[in-house]
């Protein structure tokens, strides 16, 4: 009975560590997603503690990571300035604090990058879901224009090349997006087209994993500031009318955040503001750790 307890004992942490679930996170929009914030402006927690936990995979138009994750520290893909910052490295350090383990980010961003075909994109990429769009391109860092075929195309990748080989099950936890000043000009069709890319990823999602709990995939939006030239109330309001129709839909608003000089990009503040409230958005729906607690959103 001994030698039996005795070997239970050496089983247990192996069953356990075998059981561990490795969290992932998606990220994905245009500039205010991609970052236009110094590094040198990062918040003084962060660039004295930096990251120990958090490891992306970094896909930008026709920059990709091919699949592998290094220890995140942000950056754009811009020879001439690449140190700079968006909300989502604010998010990255209070997870950081309260899961207290490896986590991973698949991140596809690009500036000025719109859904809709009507409204101007940069390099002519787009995230648009259509069908027939879709049939018609490749993947941006394959040569084509589609960033939404880039996006699932690394997401497969960094399954394919390292999620799947590490040690434990991985879990992708949400999406974080922030996009919709360039389709200002298009604003009535926001509503249906942001609901056809989300509906677009969760089903690859679906098919790439096998597990249909994607079908439903916790989508986090994060809201345009009101004093923002990018800012229209149509945008808002199909940002809204998706929260208020799915129910693993969120919006995270932050009308009174403010700018850079150019009056299209988060300041500092700005940006820490919404990166703080977007970690507490996932506090409340317990994807942030089980002992994950709000933080001041600084409002």
């Amino acid at each position: 009975m001994k030698k039996l307890l005795f070997l239970l004992m050496l089983l247990t942490p192996l069953t356990a560590s075998a059981k561990k679930t490795i969290p992932v996170f998606i990220t994905a929009g245009q500039s205010n997603t991609d970052g236009r914030i110094g590094n040198e402006l990062l918040p003084d927690y962060i660039q004295q503690n930096k990251y120990k936990h958090c490891y992306w995979c970094y896909n930008s138009g026709g920059h990709s990571m091919d699949g592998k994750f290094e220890l995140f520290w942000p950056r754009i893909a811009n020879r001439n300035k690449p140190g700079r910052w968006a909300y989502d490295a604010v998010t990255y350090y209070w997870l950081e604090q309260s899961l207290k383990e490896d986590f991973y980010v698949i991140k596809e961003s690009l500036g000025g990058t719109a859904i809709d075909l009507s409204c101007g994109s940069t390099n002519k990429m787009y995230w648009c879901a259509s069908p027939e769009y879709l049939d018609t391109v490749a993947a941006s860092d394959k040569g084509g224009k589609s960033l939404l075929k880039a996006l699932c195309e690394n997401i497969d990748l960094a399954i394919d090349k390292s999620l799947a080989k590490m040690k434990g099950s991985y879990e992708f936890k949400a999406l974080l997006w922030h996009q919709g000043e360039s389709d200002r000009h298009a604003s009535k069709n926001y509503y249906d087209n942001l609901k056809a890319v989300i509906a677009y990823i969760r089903q690859h999602l679906v098919e790439k994993t096998g597990d249909r709990k994607y079908a439903q995939l916790p989508v986090i939006l994060g809201g345009i500031s009101h004093k923002s030239r990018g800012w229209t109330k149509g945008v808002e309001e199909a940002q809204k009318r998706l929260q208020a129709e799915d129910k693993n839909i969120y919006l995270v608003e932050v009308p009174n955040a403010n700018m850079q000089k150019d009056n299209i990009h988060f300041d500092a503040e700005g940006g820490e503001i919404l990166g703080r409230k977007v970690y507490n958005k996932l506090v409340d729906l317990r994807l942030a750790g089980k002992k994950a607690k709000r933080i001041p959103s600084l409002e």
